[in-house]
């Protein structure tokens, strides 16, 4: 019999327990172990059992058991002090509060919007699919911990992402559950009267789409998910949030439009419903939101009155756009004519001009939609998410600066971090401190190789005795007797190497690098004296039969007999499983097909745990490995053949497990504990500790991209915006005269038969045409650099030329290399709006 309709009904508590409540709905408890080892404390066989979620706990708690807490002083004394902490950390001031400007003297933003389509912060809400979305989350609680006045949005997915179990033959197979938000740590937004507050979005065909307004509140974060499940809808719009990731194009562009249109108009009732301030500063974490900026060029044109070019002047200038794909093929497009069917009719932006739309997203071809090209558009200061992802992004998107060298595009690069305090073993922190502490230096001497040793034991102990649990449950629910899964009690060994792969799986992972040699791979497996133990886990996306067919051969591999007892994938991959994993695996293996990782994050999550990095060099990988904190897998650079390259790349793989890896593992002193080896921990906890905090990434982000994005969107809209007004003005009148503009001669000053050394200060002279701007219109610079044999310049330098007179400019440099060089004059924009001379485009060389 199945139910007609699912509600949650929540625990009532006493009184004297009323804090309890308030402690199971602000998420910080996910990250703060006092408040977590409160409720554990409640009743620890139902805290067990229902996965450490203290409403789910609240609510299975016999009433009688919560009457003898609620009459118990010691108890009592415990929640006072509990709740009194979290008062206090919402409430004090925090490193945010304590800089009044960013680095430049930025004034610090008072409020910032950041979207993302998905948020991992806890499986207890789980509205997350992978790295993106656990990033998401993890950058809401590090703005917490420094109180960065964020405000998170995107939407509630009423089955979540899918459940992964296997079929008999290892084929992934999906299950939707059915979410009732009211029984998520959630509350609805809702009008004075109780009733639910509702944001209404245009569709075709003159129908509304509604969405009710769910608030989690993330420490000091409030997180805006939008819902779309309700009954003024009709059934197909219903279904706009069902699940993640899933549907056919139209049902993705529709939810893109919720979570940009509808998600700017969710964060404004909500400032106005609770007094927090406007954002100054939106920020976009990938394309998928980008619509938002349309919205907010509507509102600008219709509130303010300013014309589409006016308005865009002031909405790139508050804009960031953080870019997390490094291959065209990871970007959302919509053909063109999707596009036209939603903005079409006028009534979706009214007041904004379909052709400036559609020109938002241009690409090559002209029948698609680009959605990162949209949201470049539309951001003033724009982001990868490691070091070599900015250069793979400045390469990627370089059509849309022509002229401008490479590493000249304006897209910068800020390295993704992780949430400490969500990701570190509790056990780990007590032994070694906090790396986010003040004066952490690293591991402190006093810390023995002994202590450590037997706390990665005790960690790897706590991961296999995980394994165990979940291998058994998988082959039951695959269609095993329990009588013939006696062999599952012994699946792996807590003192044998053990190697964790875990991600999601598309295709430049390589999931199945490692069966490259299956029997290379056996052999490792199960060395006599050496021996790897390797758990592997994972989803594929529903729709990816390839992605599918990857985990069916691993499962395969993993399901022989010989080798069971050594390798596992554990199905439905979540971040309660991957806790065990970061904690209890001492190698973390990547292998990915480079430089196709944005920047991948569950390396440095292992990190944290002195877990070593086994990886190809890539994301973050490339620029934090040092030679002594992991090991490097080659790459086959310059191999075309991808079959040829794998070959290549697993081979590296095994030859690093089987004479470096694991030797350097097993080889221990008189008291058992592998010296060598505990070195590279130490370096490893010491040296990437503090560096791969969220907490740095959300510092950086403040400083290079909120603080000056604020400052930019103030001036901008300063005494009725007329500095965004003037930048309109301006980009028309230097548009028109800008084919017209000439570099007539540029010339070195050297006299004659003098050959110049290399550091001597040099003179250069050019001759411009402005086509009627001024001086002040433009950027006139002089190029130094190597010059090649058909005239093109590389390493160059810059300098800024000074005009005199009648179209002259002067200035001088000192010569940066030595052998053939040239040199060159070129002209840029040049306003007080812009962030770089580079932003909008344009460039005459001579």
């Amino acid at each position: 019999m199945k139910a007609v309709r699912r509600f949650t009904v929540r625990a009532g508590l006493p009184a004297p327990l009323a804090d309890l409540g308030v402690l199971a709905t602000n998420l910080r408890w996910t990250w703060h172990p006092p408040t977590q080892d409160l409720f554990a404390e409640v009743d620890r066989d139902i805290w067990a059992a229902v996965g450490g979620d203290p409403l789910h706990l609240l609510a299975q708690v016999p009433a009688e058991r919560l009457d003898r807490l609620a009459a118990d002083p010691a108890f009592l004394d415990r929640v006072a002090g509990v709740a009194d902490d979290l008062r206090r950390y919402l409430g004090e001031p925090r490193w945010y509060q304590r800089h009044d400007t960013g680095h430049n003297g930025s004034r610090l933003p008072a409020s910032i919007a950041y979207f993302s389509m998905e948020f991992g912060v806890t499986e207890a809400l789980p509205n997350y699919s992978g790295g993106l979305g656990v990033l998401a989350g993890d950058h809401l609680k590090a703005a917490s911990d420094l109180g960065v006045p964020l405000i998170g949005v995107g939407l509630l997915y009423r089955s979540g992402y899918f459940r992964q179990s296997l079929s008999l033959d290892g084929w992934q197979v999906e299950h939707y559950p059915v979410i009732d938000p009211n029984g998520l740590p959630l509350e609805p937004l809702t009008e004075p009267s109780g009733a639910p507050i509702l944001v209404h979005v245009a569709m075709p065909g003159g129908r509304v789409l509604r969405a009710r307004i769910w608030k989690a509140q993330v420490g000091r974060v409030p997180l805006l998910l939008l819902d779309s499940d309700i009954e003024e809808n009709a059934d197909d719009l219903r279904g706009v949030t069902d699940r993640l990731y899933g549907g056919d194009q139209d049902h993705r562009i529709r939810q893109e439009i919720l979570a940009g249109v509808g998600g700017v108009r969710a964060v404004r009732t909500y400032c106005e419903l609770t007094g927090v301030a406007q954002p100054e500063v939106f920020h976009t974490n990938e394309g998928h939101a980008g619509f938002l900026g349309l919205e907010r060029l509507r509102e600008l044109v219709s509130g303010q009155s300013l014309d589409f070019d006016q308005a865009l002047s002031a909405v790139r200038a508050g804009t960031v756009f953080t870019t997390h794909t490094p291959v065209p093929a990871g970007i959302d497009r919509f053909p063109v004519d999707l596009v036209q069917h939603y903005f079409g009719d006028g009534t979706l932006l009214p007041g904004i001009d379909l052709r400036r739309v559609l020109a938002l997203g241009a690409e090559e071809n002209p029948g698609m939609f680009n959605m990162a090209h949209m949201g470049l558009r539309l951001a003033q200061r724009a982001n990868g998410v490691s070091m070599l992802h900015g250069a793979v992004s400045r390469d990627m998107f370089g059509g849309l600066w022509p002229g401008f060298d490479t590493d000249e595009v304006p897209i910068s690069s800020v390295t993704n971090g992780v949430h400490g305090p969500t990701w570190a073993a509790r056990e780990m922190t007590e032994v070694i401190g906090d790396p986010t502490d003040e004066g952490y230096t690293g591991v402190a001497d006093s810390v023995s190789d002994a202590q450590l040793w037997s706390l990665r034991g005790q960690l790897r102990r706590r991961l296999v005795d995980e394994i165990r649990k979940r291998v058994r449950a998988a082959w039951l629910q695959r269609g095993a007797s329990a009588l013939e899964l006696g062999w599952t009690d012994t699946v792996f060994d807590p003192d044998v190497l053990t190697v964790g792969f875990a991600r999601r799986v598309p295709t430049y992972k390589r999931l199945t690098l490692m069966l490259r040699d299956a029997e290379r791979l056996r052999a490792l497996l199960l060395h006599p004296q050496r021996p790897v133990q390797l758990v592997v886990a994972g989803k594929s996306h529903p729709a990816d039969d390839g992605g599918k067919a990857l985990i069916q051969q691993i499962v395969r591999f993993a399901d022989d007999a010989g080798v069971r007892h050594r390798i596992v994938f554990l199905p439905d991959y979540d971040m309660n499983m991957a806790r065990y994993l970061y904690w209890g695996c001492d190698v973390w293996l990547n292998n990915p097909m480079r430089p196709l990782e944005a920047c991948g994050t569950s390396g440095m999550k292992a990190a944290l745990n002195g877990g070593l990095n086994l990886s190809i060099r890539d994301g973050w990988w490339d620029e934090f490995y040092d030679g002594s904190n992991g090991w490097a897998i080659p790459t086959a650079d310059g191999v075309t053949d991808p079959v040829r390259r794998d070959d290549l790349e697993a081979a590296a793989l095994y030859e690093l497990l089987g004479s470096q890896v694991a030797p350097l593992y097993y080889d221990r002193d008189a008291a058992g504990v592998p010296t060598q080896w505990m070195a590279m921990v130490r370096h490893t906890l010491s040296s990437l500790g503090p560096r791969i905090q969220a907490t740095r990434m959300v510092g950086e982000y403040v400083e290079s991209a909120y603080a000056p994005a604020a400052a930019a969107g103030a001036m901008a809209q300063v005494d009725d915006f007329r500095v965004a007004k003037d930048l309109a003005d301006y980009r028309h009148r230097l548009f028109s005269a800008w084919n017209r503009i000439k570099v007539v001669d540029c010339e070195l000053a050297v006299e004659d038969n003098h050959s110049p050394v290399i550091g001597e200060v040099v003179r250069v002279n050019a001759t411009v045409d402005l086509a009627g701007l001024t001086p002040a219109d433009v950027e006139v610079q002089a190029v130094i650099g190597r010059v090649g044999d058909a005239d093109d310049l590389t390493d160059v330098v810059t300098a800024i030329m000074t005009p005199t007179e009648n179209g002259h400019y002067t200035t001088e440099l000192a010569l940066p290399h030595a052998g053939a060089l040239g040199v060159t004059a070129r002209v840029l924009p040049r306003h007080g709006l812009l962030a770089t001379p580079a932003e909008l485009g344009k460039v005459v060389l001579a």
